[in-house]
This record gives structure tokens, sequence and C-alpha cells, in this order.
């Protein structure tokens, strides 16, 4: 009997971590099935890398942009960021392309207006923080580019590089919990 008590155990764990590995392949297989190529207008932008678009086929999705982090409310630069954002896609139309959702279930991805890359542009123009965290997350050329133009816009002190040792987001965020 003790035996016996032994394999329902041993197959308890064994069906647990099968539960574990189907859970984590079903949730593989959903991401891979959650990318989207979107058309949209962006209706309103909330601060320097994220955003509401309405879609063509009617609906919205909020949107934050991948590679980059952009000051926090409260934070120097952030009005800065926001306005340079409005400015380059408010009320215009974008393509975004996307495989993943963040914490707070925006789409993150790569977004294009024409030919510009917006999350390019924050960076060259200095208001945003190339987000190295997630470097490998990102395709390796998109992510040199994006360390590049920081580093070109810390050499010219652009934007948030005026400051003599800018705090980056997500340590504000961290000292400064909501």
């Amino acid at each position: 009997m003790g035996s016996n008590c032994s394999f329902h155990r041993r197959a308890r764990r064994a069906g647990s971590s099968l539960g574990r590995w189907l859970l984590w392949l079903t949730a593989l297989v959903s991401m891979a099935a959650a990318a989207e190529d979107l058309d949209a207008e962006v209706k309103r932008v909330f601060d320097g890398d994220s955003f509401l678009v309405i879609l063509a086929e009617g609906g919205w999705r909020e949107v934050r942009l991948a590679g980059i982090d952009a000051p926090e409310r409260g934070q120097p630069y952030a009005d800065a960021s926001r306005a340079n954002l409005r400015r380059l896609i408010e009320h215009r139309r974008v393509h975004v392309v996307t495989d993943k959702r963040d914490r707070h279930g925006r789409l993150v991805g790569t977004v294009t207006r024409e030919e510009l890359d917006v999350a390019l542009a924050q960076l060259r123009a200095g208001l945003a923080w190339h987000d190295r965290r997630r470097r490998a997350e990102s395709d390796p050329m998109l992510a040199r580019a994006y360390a590049d133009a920081e580093s070109e816009a810390r050499v010219a002190r652009r934007g948030l590089w005026r400051q003599n040792d800018p705090m980056p987001p997500w340590e504000w965020r961290r000292l400064h919990p909501r």
C-alpha cells in the first residue's frame, strides 16, 4: 500500500509538471497568435511613449512604443516628450507591428508614420531613453539604431540630456510608486 501511495504522489507531481508545461505552451501559442499588424489613427497621446489608436475596422487599442521609455509625469521633460509625440502622430495614421502586450494590457510595438520610426524620432529628439532592459526582445539592428540615436542625443545634449544626470523613468517609478 505504501508503494502505491508513492506512485500516486509521483503521478501527481508528473501531472503538475505536465500541467505547467501545457500552460506554458498554451501561453506561447496565444502570444504568437496575438501578433498584430495594424493601420490606425492616433486619437490621443497619453505620454511620451503611449497612446490610443482607433482601428479602421472599428474598435480601439492602447499602444506603447517598443524599445524606449519616456519620462514619467512629474519628471523633467515629461511634458516636452508628450508634446513631441503629439506633434509626430496625434490625429495621424500610423502602422503598428506588435506581438505582445505589457502588464497594463497595452500593445507594445514598432510604430511608423509614413516611413518615420516614431520611437527613433523620440530618441533622436532626446525625449526618451533606449530601454536596454528589454533589448533581447528587440530586433538587433533596431536595438543598435535606438542605442545609437540615444547616444547621439546625449552627445549633442538634446532634450532631457541637457540635464547633468537625468533619472531614467524606471528608477523614477521605483522611487515614486503609484
